[in-house]
This record gives C-alpha cells, structure tokens and sequence, in this order.
C-alpha cells in the first residue's frame, strides 16, 4: 500500500527534531510521499530546505507548498510577497499555501485575510499551482469568496483538512477542487463528516495528517502526529466509503500525485 500526505509541518520541532526517524516510520506503513506546508515566510523557507536534504531519505520523497496562513498574514507588505514569488520558483515546490480564511484565531483583521488570499488565489492561477486552502469557523465565507471568484473556476487545489457540511463541500468541488480529510474524520463525533466523505466522488479525495496536529483514532491526544498516522485516516475513509484499503490508497495517492504533477 502506497499513501501521499498532502500536508504536513514537518519543520516542527517536535517532528524536525526526529526527521529521519519520522520518515522511516512513515515508510513502513506506505508514506512515499509527503507534502511539507509553509505558513510563513520562514516555514516557506525551511519546507524548501526540507524537501532538498531530506527528499528521498528511506524512501519518502517530501515536496515543498509556500504560503502565508490566514493567521499570518497581518502586517504582510509588498516585500513579503516579493519574496515568496520567489521562493515559488524553486523545483521542489509543488503548491500555494496554506492560505484561506479563519474567523476562530483573532491574529489578523478578515479583511487583511481575504486580500492575501485573493492574492495567493491570483499567484497560483498565474503558476499553474494547486492552492492549499484553510478553512475554519468561516464556511460561508469560503462559499462567498469562491462564488466570487466563479470566473476563474475550475481551479486547481484542496481544502485541506476538511470540516465543513455538504454545501461547502459540493461548493469547493464545483470549483474543481480536491477535499483532504484528515484525523478529525476518524473522531467518533465526526458522523456528520463522514456523511459528507462519503459523498464526495472518489477522483476528489485525497487524505492527510496536518501534522503534528490533529492525530487521528486510536492515538487521538498523542503529539506529535506524524505522516505515518495517515493510515489510520485512510483506513476510516475506506470503512466510511465501504470500499478496500488498498484500493483507496492507490486511488487518493493517484490523485494526489496528479494534482501536484510529482
């Protein structure tokens, strides 16, 4: 069984710390390939530096997304954008990202949120890169911004870890867009989002970790999550789906790896 972990932050101390050991035991259970999530200029930076040192060891092949996180975006001026449009240029960065909008952090005004993400929106159109999304306590906000930017659909990208209801759901992928699940799905209160997994076409999924947040059932509580843990997620997604491990496995991964074009 071969599994991708479209996002993970694996410039954590809890996980850069151990990085090798990390990607050894994420090989053992089938994580060749895993996606390292900037949310900042220097997470940016060291998710460029980790695909480049450490891409390939045991295996794993670790591919950079840079990006400016809703909750990192106050003060943001001309310069910090200048300075990631270059960081996209590097071979190794496969995505935009994370961006999106969060009503339940208080780190920076919406509207600055919703200018940045405009902006990241733009610079991955230009790029031809798929766009990492976040989402949180802002559902009708994302349905908002998408269906304002309906001329530019379809669009290449995911909402990651995915929490949302149907609406949001079938909103994103009229968009073109791929949904992620992640830990929360296994959450035995999350029979709602399993609902909404359930119906999502299966060229759309992908799964992920968020590491090293949200672990997933039977290791919920446990930090740090690691790549490695995706299997639990994957494992929930094929009881939900009622279909085989292996072959969801294969077809997340395929759609992963298209989408990144790795």
């Amino acid at each position: 069984m071969k599994l991708f972990d479209t996002h993970a932050h694996l410039y954590d101390p809890s996980l850069a710390n151990q990085l090798d050991q990390v990607l050894e035991r994420a090989s053992r259970v089938g994580v060749f390939d895993i996606c390292c999530i900037g949310t900042d200029l220097e997470t940016s930076r060291r998710s460029i530096e980790l695909a480049k040192s450490y891409s390939g060891i045991h295996g794993v092949a670790v591919h950079a997304v840079v990006g400016f996180q809703p909750n990192h975006c106050h003060g943001l001026g001309e310069a910090d954008w200048g300075a990631l449009i270059e960081l996209v240029d590097e071979p190794c960065v496969v995505g935009v990202g994370e961006t999106g909008l969060d009503r339940y952090w208080k780190d920076c005004p919406f509207d600055e949120q919703w200018h940045w993400f405009e902006r990241h929106w733009y610079l991955a159109k230009a790029e031809d890169l798929p766009l990492i999304i976040h989402m949180r306590d802002c559902e009708q906000d994302i349905v908002d911004f998408l269906t304002s930017h309906r001329q530019d659909w379809p669009v290449r990208g995911i909402m990651h870890s995915f929490t949302g209801g149907w609406n949001t759901a079938a909103t994103a992928l009229d968009a073109g867009l791929h949904i992620s699940f992640a830990g929360i799905l296994t959450f035995k209160t999350s029979d709602d989002l399993r609902w909404v997994a359930r119906r999502i076409p299966t060229e759309r999924l992908l799964v992920e970790t968020d590491s090293p947040y949200l672990s997933p059932e039977p290791l919920r509580g446990r930090r740090p999550n690691e790549p490695g843990r995706v299997v639990h997620t994957l494992r929930s997604l094929a009881e939900t789906r009622q279909v085989a491990e292996n072959e969801l496995a294969e077809r997340t991964t395929a759609n992963a790896k298209e989408l990144f074009r790795v």
